[in-house]
């Protein structure tokens, strides 16, 4: 089959095209043919393998999997004999985890791993670059305890996690405040933020307003920055936190560390199941910033790692 691999660690060019073996599916996996997927800020990292404790989990010295992509939409080729809950024809999307493997033609993973069924009103293209972010807002936001009618503040609204964050908070009937540049809150405002503040003309820790939980995206931020716009028992949740965060967590008051939340995000079959039926209730949608064919993945990396990106960056297989 077709993929695109890395033998070594570096700029976007050490990603090259390569036929390989197909993989086999066992009697517990799923065999995909993956027609979509994107390319992730997670996905330069683990690249460049920097930062270096990243080389822990992809490789010392070099990568362990050549193949990278960590998120994929596709249809199931075929199925192991043990395998209940999908069969051949299905139209299916999920993430890989810690592992990766889809800039390719094909990939296995186990049924129970994070893989589910499209619904019928998302397109294959649109569903392939929603479990990553999805998955990492729908974790914080749990763990932030959310609940209808809370104020919810997110910080570092319009990219992957951001744009997930806006619309998962909507869903479960939060009231929304988003924080973005401006050339990005039209984008934010129209999947359903109901307040946008633009970083470059206002300093949302200078308001008045008091908020149940703040969803730190943008690593921008802190719990300290933002205590004061916080209620008195609201939490704080950290997809890219700062370093005082984790010294409140380890060695803060015990009324303040049991508030925040940060660390690597923990995605599960669940989650992504909750997440196709709120796809299923027309709640959310893919928020797609470019397009690339599989062919120009160096090209999609390059542009990834500028920071400039409005949601996602897909790649087609097919």
């Amino acid at each position: 089959m077709k993929a695109v691999i890395y033998q070594q660690y570096g700029k976007p060019e050490v990603l090259v095209s390569k036929e390989i073996n197909n993989p086999v599916a066992n009697e517990n996996q799923v065999l995909v043919r993956i027609h979509h997927t994107s390319v992730t800020i997670g996905d330069t990292l683990v690249r460049k393998g920097s930062p270096f404790p990243i080389r822990f989990m992809s490789g010392l010295f070099k990568p362990k999997n050549p193949v990278l992509g960590h998120e994929f939409s596709g249809v199931v080729e075929s199925v192991g004999t043990k395998v209940t809950e999908f069969k051949t024809g299905d139209r299916v999307f999920g993430s890989t985890g810690t592992g990766s493997g889809t800039y390719a033609e094909y990939f296995v993973m186990d049924e129970n791993a994070h893989i589910a069924k499209l619904p019928d009103n998302i397109s294959l293209s649109e569903a392939s670059t929603i479990p990553v972010g999805a998955l990492t807002a729908l974790y914080f936001l749990q763990k932030g305890k959310i609940v209808e009618g809370q104020e919810i503040l997110i910080h570092g609204a319009s990219g992957s996690v951001g744009t997930a964050a806006v619309q998962l908070a909507k869903a479960f009937g939060a009231t929304v405040t988003a924080v973005c540049s401006g050339s990005k809150a039209k984008m934010v405002s129209e999947i359903g933020a109901d307040q946008v503040i633009d970083y470059k003309k206002e300093d949302f820790l200078k308001t008045d307003k008091k908020y149940d939980l703040i969803f730190n995206v943008s690593g921008k931020t802190s719990f300290k920055d933002c205590k004061a716009v916080m209620q008195a028992d609201a939490m704080y949740v950290a997809a890219n936190a700062a370093g005082s965060d984790y010294g409140k967590i380890f060695f803060g008051k015990k009324s303040e560390k049991k508030r925040i939340v940060a660390g690597v995000m923990k995605g599960s079959k669940e989650n992504l199941k909750i997440i196709a039926s709120i796809i299923a209730k027309g709640q959310f949608k893919s928020v797609i910033d470019k397009t690339f064919p599989m062919e120009q993945l160096a090209e999609a990396h390059a542009y990834v790692e500028k920071g400039d990106k409005a949601g996602n960056v897909a790649i087609n297989i097919i």
